[in-house]
């Protein structure tokens, strides 16, 4: 059976397909035929493969989507239960052109390190609120015997802008503040000036109190959790 006629099209798409609000703002653009479902996207973002396209080939329509699932709210934020099929499609495209990374905003970033955390089997992982979050984007925890509570600061940066001793620098004053954290990171889509991991009042802290993850290493520990996902 195919779909209905004009508006109710977008109540058809397949569930690891762009959902129908975000499809929407793509209407009266060219047209492509998925299976048996018509979805419209922009010109210019026609699938790769005619045969089998899917959200990948629409990155500008997959940054709109939500990556994570929130559950409940905390002091410090919200529980992050789950990563969404988006979440999945990001680590695919990130595949197929590295530097999709500099692409994506800063709050969704975060939810892409949230996941990642939730998808590296941390307990628990708040994702912390657009303002206020103290210098933590991200903190995971695991609980029980040989505890660990991470805080991650998160830093959406265009390619050459790099990330300056003085912003590591305030990681250690969120080490500070907050007593009942074992480790502070840094992860960033850019790099690091040269010369802060050889800096004594730095070095002093690495890697055991304070780690650097810059784009590339970070590409990296999505693309495990990625190969990980598929060999389950």
């Amino acid at each position: 059976m195919g779909p209905p006629d004009d508006g109710s099209k977008l109540d058809w798409l397949p569930v690891d397909s762009a959902t129908p609000a975000l499809v929407e703002h793509w209407r009266r653009r060219s047209r492509q035929a998925v299976g048996s479902v018509v979805v419209e996207v922009p010109t210019g973002h026609l699938p790769l493969d005619g045969n089998n396209p899917s959200v990948i080939q629409y990155p500008e329509i997959l940054l709109q989507a939500a990556f994570v699932s929130l559950g409940s709210s905390t002091p410090e934020g919200h529980i992050v239960e789950a990563v969404a099929i988006p979440w999945f499609e990001i680590l695919k495209q990130l595949e197929q052109d590295p530097d999709f990374l500099f692409k994506v905003p800063w709050r969704k970033l975060e939810e892409i390190v949230a996941g990642a955390y939730v998808r590296a089997g941390w307990v628990e992982v708040v994702l912390t609120p657009r303002s206020g979050d103290k210098g933590r984007d991200v903190i995971a925890t695991s609980p029980g015997v040989c505890s660990v509570r991470i805080v991650d600061q998160v830093k959406a940066y265009k390619k050459g802008h790099v990330v300056t001793a003085d912003e590591v620098r305030s990681m250690l004053g969120v080490l500070q503040v907050d007593r009942n954290v074992s480790k502070g990171l840094i992860t960033t889509t850019s790099n690091f000036a040269p010369g802060i991991e050889d800096e004594s009042g730095l070095r002093a802290f690495m890697p055991f109190r304070l780690e650097l993850k810059n784009g590339d290493q970070l590409r990296e520990w999505l693309a495990t959790l990625s190969n990980e996902t598929a060999s389950a």
